[in-house]
């Protein structure tokens, strides 16, 4: 059975359905600090950049928080899996809402994707969770303001726990610090894009998500499926929506295997 949603602030709200949830910040951070103790990043604009000698190229990783929360420093510890492999790791800023808007976000990004780029050569992939999740799948849209040239070394996207269609974002609260009019809820929904196919899209969700989470990574890779060269979806067992990143501070575990493994 199907279930019915009756207060859409409640079926998108993650915290207080998680043991512990509202503790999850301050670890965050916590790690972030420490990691970057360890690993002083360079500054990209808004952003992070972690760059071990003679990359294999460049795996990007946009933060979360409903576009309205966090930044970089917050998530630092997450470029450790990749960065171990041998991948330069940038981790994008943008301004954030009610000042930042869905679209400049997206331009922030690929601005600091090209500065990025120009310092690492080789294959590009784009990974984010949450909102992050969104913003890197809106950079893999037919009408990314990515540069061609840059395009063309996108091998890969992982959207993690992302959304992908916002029209259901209207009718929660934050509807009126993102500016979610019927327009821009269509035209910053990558659900209503279609994805550049010459990279491989991997959907990754935790199955301890709330159902809406779940059901928005089952709809973006049911309703792309078979225009990006390979889609694949995971839900992987025992994740929920504050834990399902942890997996990209280890260099063998999966979710690190799916970004950056085989490129």
């Amino acid at each position: 059975m199907i279930p019915q949603v009756t207060d859409w602030d409640d079926a998108y709200a993650n915290a207080p359905h998680i043991p512990g949830g509202a503790g999850f910040p301050d670890r965050w951070a916590a790690e972030a600090g420490a990691f970057r103790d360890r690993h002083p990043p360079a500054t990209l604009g808004l952003g992070e950049l972690y760059l071990p000698d003679d990359p294999r190229g460049l795996a990007v990783i946009v933060h979360g928080g409903y576009w309205m929360k966090f930044g970089p420093h917050w998530f630092s510890h997450l470029a450790a899996g990749a960065l171990a492999r041998g991948w330069a790791v940038l981790l994008p800023g943008y301004t954030l809402a009610p000042a930042g808007r869905l679209a400049a976000m997206r331009d922030e990004i690929a601005l600091q994707i090209a500065g990025a780029a120009a310092r690492v050569p080789g294959p590009i992939v784009l990974s984010g969770h949450s909102a992050g999740g969104h913003l890197a799948a809106r950079l893999i849209c037919s009408d990314t303001p990515l540069p061609d040239e840059i395009m063309a070394r996108v091998a890969r996207c992982v959207p993690i726990s992302g959304l992908f269609d916002l029209r259901a974002l209207q009718r929660t609260a934050m509807r009126g610090d993102l500016g979610l009019d019927d327009r821009t809820a269509m035209l910053e929904s990558p659900l209503f894009h279609e994805p550049h196919p010459e990279l491989s899209l991997h959907v990754w969700v935790g199955a301890d998500e709330r159902p809406v989470f779940l059901q928005q990574s089952r709809l973006i890779a049911d309703a792309w499926a078979g225009i990006p060269r390979k889609t694949r979806l995971t839900v992987e067992s025992g994740r929920h929506h504050m834990d399902v990143i942890a997996g990209l501070t280890e260099a063998e575990h999966p979710l690190t295997e799916a970004v950056v493994g085989g490129v």
